[in-house]
């Protein structure tokens, strides 16, 4: 299986201090990979190096067969490398839909001249595209609805949705269950999976062990910079190196515990629908 996201002694040095410390990372092409790790362990310093934010002081990273390290964030996503970021920032005066349009059209130096003269085109590839991401994230309904209008779960299905307006081959979930309740965490997790049924690849960061556990293939730990452990869901729950440095016993219980129940929730779903 070939990998579409590949690093390899990756390093983000700031200070002295390796956020990022030789990180040795794989995602295979068409599967979904988390990332956890206690807070200030690294995570969003690596997808930040990943898609340009920051640069790495040591190591490299590959997507899809080429290496990334010279490229412009813009470029990265251009190529399919596309992320979301923790902070919900949507524009409260356009629409659901126009604010997925915003994040999909290009924006070159004439941009603003054609503006002026209103002699923007409709592009029909675009166009469909937010269709389809909106339709996957189940928000038809809402589509021409304003942001200031929806509850917060619905709003964070948004964020998602403009990064897919781009038809990424790999996404990047930066906290996408962040202020979620267990509800709307299932409900989010039900959505990212169906992502892998449309060409996708998918890489999660998220606090919420329970959505991780339930949806991702294969799982990675990170702790001060380094990866601690690795290995499928099943592994990673059972990992006395990831119950003291993340969670620590009784919570990693707890969570792991509602990470089955997810995913056997959604089995049964599938099961059903068949």
């Amino acid at each position: 299986m070939t990998n579409i996201l590949e690093t390899k002694d990756l390093t983000v040095t700031f200070g002295g201090l390796n956020a990022c410390d030789h990180v040795d990372l794989a995602v295979p092409t068409g599967k979904f990979v988390g990332l956890i790790g206690p807070n200030g362990a690294g995570k969003t310093t690596f997808i930040d190096a990943i898609t340009g934010y920051v640069p790495t002081s040591a190591g490299k990273a590959v997507f899809d067969g080429a290496d990334i390290g010279e490229m412009k964030p813009h470029e990265r996503a251009q190529n399919g490398l596309v992320r979301t970021f923790q902070s919900l920032e949507l524009f409260e005066d356009l629409s659901v839909r126009d604010n997925l349009l915003v994040a999909a059209y290009p924006t070159r130096w004439y941009t603003f001249i054609s503006d002026m003269f209103h002699l923007t085109k409709r592009d029909e590839d675009i166009e469909s595209r937010v269709d389809w991401a909106l339709d996957i994230m189940g928000l038809n309904d809402v589509a021409e609805s304003m942001p200031t209008d929806l509850p917060h779960g619905r709003r964070k299905l948004v964020g998602v949705a403009r990064a897919l307006a781009a038809r990424p081959k790999l996404i990047l979930l930066d906290e996408p269950a962040a202020g979620l309740d267990t509800a709307e965490s299932q409900i989010l997790g039900g959505h990212l999976r169906e992502f892998l049924n449309h060409d996708m690849s998918v890489f999660l960061i998220d606090h919420d062990m329970g959505l991780v556990l339930s949806v991702c293939d294969y799982i990675y730990v990170l702790d001060f910079g380094k990866i601690i452990a690795s290995g499928t869901p099943a592994e990673i729950r059972e990992s006395p190196a990831v119950k003291a440095a993340y969670l620590g016993e009784q919570a990693g219980e707890i969570q792991a515990q509602e990470g089955e129940r997810m995913r056997g929730q959604q089995q049964e779903t599938g099961e059903d629908s068949d």
